[in-house]
């Protein structure tokens, strides 16, 4: 393994607004080895908790966070996609950020498209929010790699080599993943968590809204910028 020190003072991360806050885990106690027993009482009021919480099982005690904005950070362990991603094979879960908000809007903007395109959808709007915090820990850096590794794990358009390279990494204990990115075609750097403990809390900073086209997303719009962005 090859260890980087990565210290942002700035990890971005975009998340679509459909996704409401969970503010349960904000609400608990600092103490994680007893969130089992306070999730299920919550549940037995609150039907709703059980979808909105997601599997906590899937988080050690030792690895959840607490406190305000903490919600962001453990709904991507607590909420698997099982179709996976570059770095998870849907078994378990990843924390994604970037060091600049136009690489993690150009990371996001690709996986819509995706969606959108597989789904035939016609010209619409999507609405997200944008999140940002601090990373301070050691992450395994990609781009250290072997060419040949490196540029398997990196491919555009196969997840095979990079997530069973994850997988390694997460057994043997590491925070996570630092690589260039694939999608942000003038270079940025992201990073993939692999505990909620690796990466600091993040607030909220604005909102964008993508707009599909039926072919592409040609634009977004920046909230806080008040203004159309062309893509």
């Amino acid at each position: 393994m090859s260890s980087l020190r990565v210290d942002w003072p700035q990890a971005w991360r975009v998340i679509a607004s459909r996704y409401p806050p969970i503010t349960l885990f904000e609400r608990l106690t600092p103490d994680p080895a007893v969130w089992e027993a306070l999730i299920a009482l919550e549940q037995m009021t609150n039907p709703r908790a059980r979808d909105e919480v997601g599997d906590i099982a899937l988080v050690p005690p030792e690895d959840r966070v607490t406190g305000p904005g903490a919600s962001f950070v453990m709904a991507s362990f607590t909420h698997l996609n099982p179709k996976g991603s570059r770095f998870s094979d849907g078994s378990f879960g990843v924390y994604y950020a970037a060091a600049a908000l136009e690489t993690a809007i150009a990371e996001t903007v690709h996986h819509f498209e995706s969606f959108a395109r597989d789904s035939a959808d016609p010209s619409r709007s999507e609405d997200f929010r944008v999140l940002v915090g601090t990373v301070a820990a050691d992450f395994e850096d990609v781009a250290a790699l072997p060419d040949a590794e490196r540029q398997a794990i990196l491919d555009p358009d196969s997840y095979a080599a990079s997530q069973a390279y994850a997988k390694q990494l997460r057994d043997a204990g590491a925070n996570g993943i630092t690589y260039p990115s694939v999608r942000h075609a003038g270079g940025g750097h992201c990073l993939g968590a692999f505990r909620p403990r690796a990466v600091g809390i993040p607030h909220q900073e604005r909102h964008l809204t993508y707009r599909w086209n039926g072919d592409r997303v040609d634009r977004y719009f920046d909230y806080l910028r008040d203004e159309w962005i062309a893509l």
